[in-house]
């Protein structure tokens, strides 16, 4: 619990000149998540936040949208020989009522293999089972369909700040250079929340885990900005949690993008400098009344 870090001894080699010295390094540690006493997922994390982590990754399954749907997350026991905690093992009970999935083989191929597994069927599910749909376009003056009125703006310079104010948050990363971050911002540009993991979803399951235990669920006045690229699987978990958009600094996939259009999220890639590039949900973007040219 908090091990984010480890030091390491290695053989320094610069100019020629070679050194031995003491390197830190991120920690990774596997964590198995369990719903009711059985065994969902194992990922493998940066220990801490774990409970955020395990109730973020039940939101991006459909099994948890509000904090009243949770009853407890506790460590179970390790298993070292002498017995001690090793605090990788966390048990989720679902609070009376709330229906437990059926934990089968193929759901647990997919729940943890997402990125690798997809189709139009899982554009599907995802669309289907998110509690918080997205708007997928703006709504008319006159249009009484709550679920298509969206208020969310951004302008493009708001988001081209973003990277250097998650970059200058990253605590962890300036000490080892060996994490992936998800932050949360306003669409004003305000940071809300930050999280470091060695992997970009664990550390979005974290932002999200944390909201639905503040009750914050949807979260459908943010943006959600994660370093490196943008998958499948952050795709599906900020739609899961009612975020509307998702900004990388890095490139989306083809499967993310396709997501983004179905599901109306507005997905943002290479979001470096001034420069962006704009994949889908391009009316939430703040852009000048006939800035769009089209090319070839």
């Amino acid at each position: 619990m908090g091990r984010v870090t480890e030091r390491r001894r290695v053989i320094r080699i610069r100019d020629g000149a070679v050194s031995t010295r003491p390197d830190t390094l991120v920690a990774e540690e596997p964590l198995e998540i369990r719903l009711g006493g059985k065994p969902l997922a194992i990922t493998m994390r940066t220990p801490g936040d774990d409970f955020a982590l395990a109730a973020g990754f039940l939101v991006s399954e459909g099994v948890l949208a509000s904090a009243d749907e949770l009853a407890n997350i506790v460590y179970c026991a390790g298993a070292t020989a002498d017995g001690e905690n090793t605090y990788n093992v966390v048990d989720v009970r679902l609070a009376d009522g709330v229906p437990v999935p059926e934990i089968t083989l193929e759901r647990n191929v997919y729940t943890t293999s997402s990125c690798g597994l997809c189709g139009k069927a899982s554009l599907d599910a995802v669309r289907t089972t998110t509690r918080w749909p997205l708007a997928s376009s703006p709504a008319a003056p006159d249009d009484a369909d709550p679920i298509r009125i969206d208020p969310i703006r951004i302008d493009p310079a708001t988001l081209a700040a973003l990277p250097d104010r998650l970059r200058a948050a990253q605590r962890v990363f300036e000490r080892t250079g060996g994490l992936h971050a998800a932050a949360l911002f306003t669409t004003d540009g305000e940071l809300l929340d930050i999280r470091e993991d060695v992997g970009r979803h664990n550390a979005v399951d974290k932002i999200v885990g944390r909201a639905l235990q503040q009750g914050q669920l949807p979260l459908s006045s943010s943006v959600l900005m994660v370093s490196g690229r943008a998958s499948f699987e952050l795709a599906q978990k900020a739609v899961m949690a009612g975020i509307p958009v998702l900004a990388a600094v890095s490139a989306p996939s083809s499967l993310a993008v396709d997501l983004a259009a179905e599901t109306g999220l507005t997905l943002v890639g290479f979001l470096r400098g001034s420069s962006m590039n704009v994949y889908a949900g391009e009316h939430r973007i703040a852009l000048p009344a006939g800035a769009v040219t089209p090319t070839d």
